[in-house]
């Protein structure tokens, strides 16, 4: 059984605050419905348009095998995956974590994943970050609501 480190239904609050920067990717800005967290993340907008006021379900694994495995190149191809209940998926390296105050002075802790080029922020309470190592690879999956 797969225990992901982060699960929860995001709902996407703007796109592209700063104005487009490229032309096929959109930087969402979300929060997590039960976990609270803020979300920054970089799209593929022509692969997977999001627009504000949708939800999505969002899931970030150290796999996509649905019994827990490690997902390598070496896979069955007919094991069962995530990836199969998602419409987008992809897979990068965290690179980052940091402690950061927030307009409260509120401790917040950061991390940093990237795929590829494409970005994602994930800020909220330390307490909820415990799963998260730097240099750890995991997919990123979202499913619209």
């Amino acid at each position: 059984m797969v225990i992901p480190h982060f699960d929860d239904t995001i709902k996407v609050i703007g796109i592209d605050a700063d104005g487009k920067k490229y032309d096929k990717v959109s930087r969402v800005q979300a929060r997590g419905e039960e976990s609270d967290m803020h979300i920054v993340l970089d799209v593929n907008s022509q692969l997977y348009p999001m627009h504000a006021g949708e939800k999505y379900r969002m899931v970030l694994s150290q796999t996509l095998n649905e019994d827990g495995s490690a997902t390598n190149a070496n896979s069955e191809v007919n094991k069962k995956s995530l990836a199969d209940r998602f419409e987008y998926v992809m897979h990068g390296v965290l690179y980052k974590i940091s402690d950061e105050k927030n307009q409260s002075g509120d401790v917040e802790a950061a991390v940093y994943i990237s795929f590829g080029g494409l970005q994602l922020l994930l800020k909220g309470a330390p307490a909820k970050m415990g799963k998260f190592k730097v240099d750890q690879r995991l997919f990123l999956l979202l499913l619209k609501e």
